[in-house]
């Protein structure tokens, strides 16, 4: 099984080799596939369970409009193929389709690519927005529900918890999270600009247009009081209402509306202009100049352009907050650079710390041979502290001293390996160096144990 160009295996020394991400996204494959293999929060524990059925004992699912992918940390290097074969099979069962058609708009990643690809999910550097923080949510959400399940072990646990963390300094290092970069969240943060919190803001919906209530969820999404709604007919009117947990219009003129709003959201587009200047004029002297936030997201536009010469009246088209929008988006994307370099600095750390946890057996076994050793010499030697030391000096040198001699019977290079090994370990220098002479066995600072030395 091959993954698209540029993936690469984890080599034996990168301590990842057993990593593996399967999936598709945004970037690979057409909405209609992601449709077919997406899961529901309520299928995705029998998916977590089938996972284990075909072998998989480590997975996080992942499953948005965006993606759905399975991270899965196979036991070891040798099965790390079989294991990502596996998540192959199971998320095309789960799609009704070949195996083959979904790696053709799929992806497989393994080793440091598959780590890469993880922590840039959770820091939103592979989103169709980057930086939306909803990403590392439910990141969050699949990893508790296959911890819930049993999925996750100790290897799945640190690559996890590294890559929120790789998220957490993302988000605290870069300003990628910062500037709109939707037409409704372009509209909330000129809204914000002019009127601060929008807890105690009234808006006024006129129509029922689509892009309108887009806008009326972002505005209650951030704190709007309340939501009136006016249209032409009043059964459209009632029903987006309901959905929105609105008031339907009970003014007779639209005047009255338009005073207690400071929000005015217009998506009728109709033929005629619904706000003109007159009226914005009326209702401003009645609202004494307090400021009104008009968003015309008609097509065609609602309100009429002069209603821009209004005092206190700020009229944003559609055109103006699309502006708005891809100025953020040119933002965040010039902020991905400084986060991608936390990313690799992250997933080095990451990496670095797995390849060193191979040596803690080693460590472990040395630690405690040498704690027996230094039991035992203070058993033999009581309070001479003198003979304690040259006791446990000899004992902890005489094997690799016998090593050595061994060793320089063999190949040279097989000395030269080890000499090299030992001078790392012990940092030694100077007249040690490789090449140096041989010492003198008289002076020689390490001699042979002596006889009765040896255990």
């Amino acid at each position: 099984m091959t993954g698209p160009a540029g993936d690469s295996p984890g080599g034996p020394g990168d301590g990842l080799g057993s990593l593996v991400v399967v999936g598709v996204n945004h970037h690979s494959s057409s909405m209609a596939l992601r449709d077919q293999v997406t899961l529901d929060d309520e299928a995705l524990p029998g998916f977590l369970g089938r996972l284990r059925a075909y072998g998989v004992t480590q997975a996080v699912v992942l499953s948005t409009c965006d993606r759905v992918e399975i991270l899965a940390q196979a036991a070891n290097n040798d099965v790390a193929e079989a294991t990502a074969e596996a998540a192959v099979e199971a998320l095309a069962a789960q799609g009704g389709v070949e195996p083959a058609a979904l790696l053709a708009e799929g992806y497989v990643h393994r080793g440091a690519d598959a780590a890469r690809h993880c922590f840039a999910v959770a820091a939103s550097l592979d989103s169709q927005v980057i930086g939306e923080p909803h990403v590392l949510r439910q990141v969050k959400a699949g990893y508790a529900m296959a911890r819930a399940a049993g999925l996750v072990g100790a290897e799945l646990e640190r690559l996890l918890q590294s890559a929120f963390a790789a998220a957490k300094r993302v988000r605290t290092e870069t300003r990628i999270a910062e500037g709109p970069v939707s037409v409704a969240s372009a509209a909330v943060q000129v809204a914000r600009d002019l009127h601060g919190d929008l807890d105690g803001c009234r808006a006024l919906m006129l129509g029922t247009g689509e892009m309108g209530e887009l806008l009326a969820e972002a505005f209650q999404a951030h704190g709007l009081e309340r939501l009136v709604v006016r249209a032409r007919r009043r059964g459209r009117a009632e029903a987006v209402a309901r959905r929105l947990t609105a008031h339907v219009s009970a003014a007779e003129a639209l005047i009255d509306d338009l005073v207690a709003a400071d929000i005015v959201i217009c998506c009728t587009g109709g033929r005629e202009h619904v706000l003109g200047e007159d009226i914005a004029r009326q209702s401003a002297k009645r609202r004494r100049q307090k400021p009104v936030f008009i968003a015309d997201v008609a097509v065609p536009g609602d309100v009429e352009p002069a209603v821009n010469k209004v005092d206190n009246a700020f009229l944003y088209d559609l055109g103006d907050l699309e502006g708005i929008a891809m100025q953020g988006r040119a933002h965040r994307e010039a902020e991905a650079e400084a986060a991608w370099r936390i990313v690799r600095d992250e997933v080095g750390r990451f990496q670095r710390g797995r390849v060193e946890r191979a040596a803690v057996p080693a460590i472990a076994l040395l630690r405690a041979r040498f704690e027996a050793e230094r039991t035992q010499v203070l058993a033999e030697a009581g309070d001479d502290a003198e003979k304690a030391t040259r006791l446990l000096i000899g004992r902890l040198l005489h094997t690799p001293s016998e090593e050595l001699r061994r060793l320089a019977c063999g190949p040279p290079e097989n000395l030269r390996h080890a000499e090299n090994v030992t001078r790392r370990l012990f940092r030694l220098t100077g007249a040690d160096t490789p090449g140096a002479a041989e010492p003198d066995p008289s002076t020689d600072p390490i001699p042979d144990p002596e006889p009765e030395d040896r255990p």
